[in-house]
C-alpha cells in the first residue's frame, strides 16, 4: 500500500496540481538518489542527478498509467533501474566508440595543449557488469513479486529502518524483521538460478 495520504497526492498530480507535483518530487527525489547510487555504485553525482530527473520526468509522462497496484516507490525504483541501466549502456557506447583522450585548452606546455589525465573511475566494462547484474537482480525480485519485494526494496533500495517499514507497511518491526529474513533466503534461491542460467547462457557471435 502506499503511504498515507499518498492516494490523494497522486490524484492531485493527475489533475495537473503543481504543488502536489512539488511536493511528490520534495518526498521521493532523496529516496530515489539512494536507490540510483546503491545499485549503481560507479556512477558519478552528476549521472545519479540526471537519471533522477529523467526518471522524474517519465513519472510525470506516465502518471496515469500507475493503477497503484504496487506502491508508489516500487514503480518509481523500477523506471530508476531501467534509466540507470540505459544511463550506463550509453557511456559505454560512447566510450567505446570515441577512442579519443579529451584536450585541455588551458595548457602551459611548449605547443599550447595537453592530455588530461586518465580517470581513476571504474572503467565503463566494470560499469556495465554491474548494470547487468543489477537487472537479474531486479528480474529476481520481479519473480518474488508481492511482500517479498515490496520490503526488500524498502529495506535495501529506499534505505528505511525497520521501524519506517513497519509504519509503512502497517507492521510491528519483529514481523518486518522476520519477513525480511525469509524473503532474503527466498531471492537468495531464486537470484542462484537467474545468474546461473546467464552464466551458462551461450554467447552468440
Amino acid at each position: 500500500m502506499n503511504a498515507p495520504g499518498e492516494a490523494d497526492l497522486l490524484r492531485r498530480c493527475r489533475r495537473g496540481d503543481e504543488n502536489a507535483w512539488n511536493e511528490l518530487f520534495d518526498r521521493h527525489y532523496a529516496a530515489a538518489a539512494r536507490f540510483v547510487q546503491q545499485v549503481s555504485p560507479s556512477l558519478a553525482r552528476e549521472d545519479v542527478e540526471e537519471i533522477c530527473q529523467e526518471t522524474f520526468l517519465t513519472i510525470v509522462k506516465n502518471i496515469f498509467s500507475f493503477q497503484e497496484q504496487c506502491r508508489f516507490q516500487t514503480w518509481l525504483f523500477r523506471i530508476a533501474a531501467n534509466k540507470a541501466r540505459d544511463h550506463i549502456e550509453r557511456q559505454h557506447a560512447a566510450k567505446r566508440g570515441g577512442g579519443q583522450l579529451p584536450v585541455s585548452l588551458q595548457a602551459e606546455d611548449a605547443n599550447g595543449l595537453t592530455l588530461d589525465p586518465p580517470s581513476q573511475a571504474p572503467g565503463p566494462d566494470l560499469a556495465l557488469v554491474s548494470a547487468e547484474n543489477v537487472a537479474l537482480l531486479n528480474e529476481a525480485l520481479a519473480h518474488l513479486g508481492g511482500p517479498c519485494q515490496e520490503v526488500i526494496e524498502l529495506r535495501y533500495y529506499a534505505d528505511l529502518s525497520y521501524d519506517e517499514i513497519a509504519t509503512v507497511l502497517e507492521l510491528n518491526p519483529k514481523t518486518v524483521s522476520s519477513r525480511l529474513s525469509k524473503c532474503l533466503d527466498r531471492l537468495e534461491v531464486v537470484a542462484r538460478r537467474i545468474f546461473s542460467r546467464e552464466k551458462n547462457t551461450p554467447v552468440s557471435v
